[in-house]
């Protein structure tokens, strides 16, 4: 199946209480997924498509308030739409699922795949100081996957969490194995789990308040506070990342999504030729993997990082790296997708004793 389709598929087996959304390429199967399946009728999952973008966003806002595990998907344009209220959702400290399939930008752009929301997702994207836990799918498997993970963490920390995936795994199609089905919890037992909701038991009878609002900036500050020791605990415990080839590599390439798989590919083709280099890939954008590349800057001798951007990533990279080796970018913008031999020209142009 599609990507998209395994993020709806993934969304009714969890035991999601509601989805809302609106259209918009190269996401719009996630929603079409959910309504021809109609979750309302086997699991009583609420589908709606919401008049807009905006509405959509507070409407998860709600539903998150009330300690229910809810989700929105959209692609670029739209998520920039929805930033006001993932950062209220931020700030009010509860859990919810956000969806981005990447497409080219800026402005409205083009339904073709990119990666240049990067900024967007994983420096908060909205006003104030806050983060998202940000997972990069590079297959329909890993698509159906961080669902799970990803309401799992949310509900963890209290947390907005995204699945930040580009348009390429959003449309590709693969075999992919759905997670079992989990039952939705009873309203009892999101009382019980959820105490700081709108409805939950720490509410002592009464309605807890459930606000991003705070009108005295000592108290203000206290809540920023706050946030950030929940930031550093994550960054402490959640950072995902995979190697490949990195043991002997003289050489590192740094990408995320489907784009590493096309640099995996440059990578088998080079080391047939002897050539030695390896790859890493993030797979929690933020908390960003900075000490494992940090490692591997003391044993290469220069990293590329692979973006469908005209280079975000590689600030996250270049501070992990603190100028120990070089680290040059290859990029590709407006919806082109560049190919292994592109990646390897790419890396002999940097370094030209790659041969």
């Amino acid at each position: 199946m599609k990507g998209n389709e395994a993020i709806a598929h993934a969304a009714i087996r969890y035991g999601a209480d509601a989805y809302f959304g609106y259209p918009i390429t190269p996401q719009s199967e996630v929603l079409e997924t959910l309504e021809e399946l109609m979750p309302w009728e086997t699991t009583g999952m609420v589908v709606l498509q919401a008049e807009s973008e905006v509405a959509a966003i507070n409407m998860v806002y709600g539903g998150a308030a009330s300690g229910k595990a809810v989700m929105t998907s959209s692609s670029s344009p739209g998520v920039s739409l929805k930033q006001e209220g993932i950062s209220y959702i931020a700030a009010a400290e509860l859990p919810a699922l956000i969806v981005n399939v990447m497409r080219g930008g800026p402005g409205l752009g083009t339904i073709q795949p990119s990666q240049a929301d990067y900024f967007q997702a994983t420096k908060g994207g909205g006003h104030g100081d806050y983060h998202l836990i940000v997972l990069s799918p590079a297959t329909v498997q890993e698509m159906a996957d961080f669902v799970g993970l990803g309401f799992d963490l949310a509900f963890k920390y209290r947390t907005p969490a995204m699945i930040l995936a580009d348009g390429i795994v959003g449309q590709m199609m693969e075999k992919v194995v759905l997670p079992p089905f989990r039952p939705r919890r009873t309203e009892e037992e999101v009382r019980e789990q959820c105490p700081w909701a709108a409805t939950g038991k720490g509410g002592r009878g009464h309605r807890n308040i459930v606000t991003s609002l705070e009108m005295e900036s000592p108290k203000m500050e206290v809540n920023n506070l706050r946030f950030q020791e929940t930031y550093a605990e994550i960054e402490r415990n959640e950072v995902r990342f995979e190697e490949y080839y990195t043991e002997d590599a003289e050489y590192l390439i740094v990408a995320f999504g489907t784009v590493a798989r096309i640099c995996l590919k440059a990578i088998e083709d080079a080391r047939a030729a002897g050539v030695k280099i390896g790859l890493i890939r993030p797979i929690t954008l933020w908390p960003f993997p900075k000490q494992a590349i940090a490692a591997l800057a003391q044993k290469v001798k220069g990293m590329l990082v692979v973006e469908l951007n005209a280079g975000q990533m590689i600030e996250d990279v270049r501070l992990a790296v603190d100028g120990r080796v070089p680290v040059y970018h290859f990029g590709r913008m407006g919806g082109m997708i560049p190919n292994p031999g592109e990646v390897l020209d790419a890396l002999k142009e940097h370094f030209p004793e790659i041969k």
